[in-house]
């Protein structure tokens, strides 16, 4: 009696092999979706976080931490003679960083500090930025300037300024946001434009135009080693340093009630503005 051997034929395999990729291109775009649900999430208990340790230490010393600490202003990055000590450092108890906080050494700027301090808390990167670093800053003003003393922000140059003396009201001034990664602008601990920007506009990767996305890209990825002069540094160094996000359609911005609210990229910059202002008394309206 003949042996009947079973099997698939080449169309019956060709077909099987079809649906599982069609099957796999309609499922990829969800499986990423739901991983940047996630990080986005994680970014906001960021936000959060330091959010909570700028009230407590707001408690524990009735103002909030200066924005930079510096015996002159305006603030230029890179400056070896000054002190340049931010308010992420000065926050660093409140976050239950105190082994990181004793590695300071106050008696020196922050230029002069150890190397093994240069790694900033994976608190304060968001995940989804693909190089790490710093990924929050303080509001230091409500357009494009220097980061100085009479600065209508509530993170500034030398400042320490007490809730009760936000008269737009906390809910309607900002206090902390998403930034894009500064690029020679400073480290994680000192107050420069690496962790103070201003509110004139929003700045996010989707956003960018070919050649700048690409400079911001090569900048990023070899900042400890590319020339500040190349034509790639001098594209990126001419980016608004503003907020904005790795997200695609919006920024996380923390407001000084203690709020963190994901806000479209497409808010009016008016609106935005009035949000980096503690003074002015503007009413924002929804955002």
């Amino acid at each position: 009696m003949p042996v009947t051997r079973r099997g698939f034929t080449l169309i019956e395999l060709l077909v099987v092999v079809s649906v599982i990729s069609l099957l796999i291109a309609l499922l990829l775009p969800a499986v990423q979706q739901a991983r940047e649900g996630a990080r986005r999430m994680q970014c906001r208990n960021n936000l959060v976080q330091i959010t909570l340790a700028l009230h407590n230490y707001h408690a524990a010393h009735l103002v909030l931490p200066p924005g930079c600490v510096n015996e002159t202003g305006p603030v230029k990055a890179g400056t070896p003679g000054d002190n340049h000590f931010g308010w992420a450092v000065q926050i660093l108890p409140q976050l239950d960083e105190v082994n990181r906080w004793n590695q300071f050494d106050f008696t020196k700027t922050s230029y002069q500090q150890a190397s093994t301090i240069l790694t900033a808390p994976s608190l304060f990167s968001c995940p989804s930025s693909p190089f790490g670093g710093q990924s929050y800053a303080g509001s230091h003003h409500d357009s494009p300037a220097p980061i100085d003393v009479d600065n209508n922000g509530v993170l500034f140059l030398n400042s320490g300024i007490r809730l009760r003396e936000i008269t737009d009201g906390k809910a309607y001034t900002l206090l902390v946001g998403e930034i894009l990664p500064g690029v020679f602008s400073g480290s994680w601990f000192q107050g420069t434009e690496a962790t103070l920007r201003h509110a004139g506009s929003f700045t996010t990767y989707g956003n960018l135009d070919g050649d700048a996305e690409q400079a911001y890209n090569e900048v990023i990825s070899r900042q400890e080693d590319l020339d500040p002069n190349s034509p790639a540094a001098q594209i990126v160094a001419a980016l608004p340093m503003t907020f904005g996000s790795w997200h695609t359609d919006g920024t996380h911005l923390a407001c000084a009630d203690g709020t963190v609210r994901f806000v479209s990229t497409h808010l009016d910059a008016s609106i935005l503005r009035r949000l980096g202002n503690r003074r002015d008394g503007e009413i924002v309206g929804e955002f």
